[in-house]
């Protein structure tokens, strides 16, 4: 790498910093360095800031630290680094990783917006052809150095870090084309962090089941905390009863009772009850 490339990398980690809290695209931090420091980089390193920061971001942003990796050697025997896999459970325990590479033909997506601005046909069609042949060399890339079952999926994602160009490529029917001929699965921005948000629920659907004898216990727990509960409240509601019962004997029986004994005692009339109550000191 040459040392203006180096350079432009420093700065690009330091523009990422400071502006991570404006509301634009990991990508937009690239547009605004260029506007205002002009260094003319490579396309391979474009390409690779790309992948570090677009693709990185949104790994980082959608999953746990534990739930992917970086640079792994997917296929056994092979000492091809992959940029991402995603961690996926094994039957035996082991990993099984699904490889998350990320492409950018710069130079053939420029051809074909040039061709796009000129009008002609011709044009577009042989920039189409040369973006198609491109994206399927890189997809047998994937195939051939990151896809090994069963220590990886049987299939990779080929991450492309433009949406424009993503849509271009859906135009032409690559997303098919790719999954028939190559097993490996097209993303553009939006399309990854779709299918990063399903990975996600998986995750968390595996956790439940793998911590459902925890949660049974725990169940069984509050059952018998809760029977134990149940019993505590019959019993007080059978001394509230037994209270409820002896309060009807004292205000039904007692009380007949009393009323029966002064039955015949000769009711005064309110004057003689003043002067009979003893007065209050």
């Amino acid at each position: 790498m040459e040392f203006l490339e180096i350079l432009k990398a420093i700065l690009f980690g330091i523009v990422e910093g400071i502006t991570e809290w404006l509301p634009v695209s990991s990508t937009g931090h690239i547009i605004l360095l260029d506007e205002f420091i002009k260094l003319k980089v490579s396309a391979d390193f474009m390409e690779m800031f790309e992948v570090v920061i677009q693709l990185g971001a949104i790994l980082e942003q959608l999953l746990t630290p534990d739930q992917y990796a970086v640079n792994v050697a997917t296929k056994q025997g092979s000492q091809a680094n992959v940029e991402y896999a995603i961690r996926l459970p094994g039957t035996d325990g082991s990993p099984v990783w699904l490889p998350v590479d990320a492409k950018f033909p710069l130079d053939a997506y420029e051809q074909l917006l040039a061709a796009y601005d000129t009008a002609d046909a011709a044009q577009v069609e042989v920039a189409v052809k040369a973006l198609k042949t491109r994206v399927k060399s890189f997809a047998k890339d994937v195939q051939t150095k990151y896809i090994d079952p069963p220590n990886t999926t049987d299939f990779a994602i080929l991450f492309i870090p433009v949406e424009g160009l993503y849509a271009e490529l859906v135009r032409a029917g690559m997303v098919e084309i790719l999954q028939r001929e190559y097993k490996v699965t097209l993303a553009g921005p939006t399309t990854m962090s779709a299918l990063l948000n399903s990975l996600q629920m998986g995750f968390r659907t595996l956790a439940i089941q793998k911590r459902s004898s925890e949660v049974w216990k725990v169940l069984g727990a509050v059952k018998s905390e809760f029977d134990k509960f149940a019993t505590v409240l019959e019993a007080a509601q059978n001394r509230l009863n037994q209270a409820n019962s002896e309060l009807d004997k004292l205000v039904g029986t007692r009380t007949r009772q009393i009323q029966r004994t002064l039955k015949n005692v000769e009711t005064l009339p309110d004057e003689s009850i003043l002067a009979a109550l003893p007065e209050e000191n």
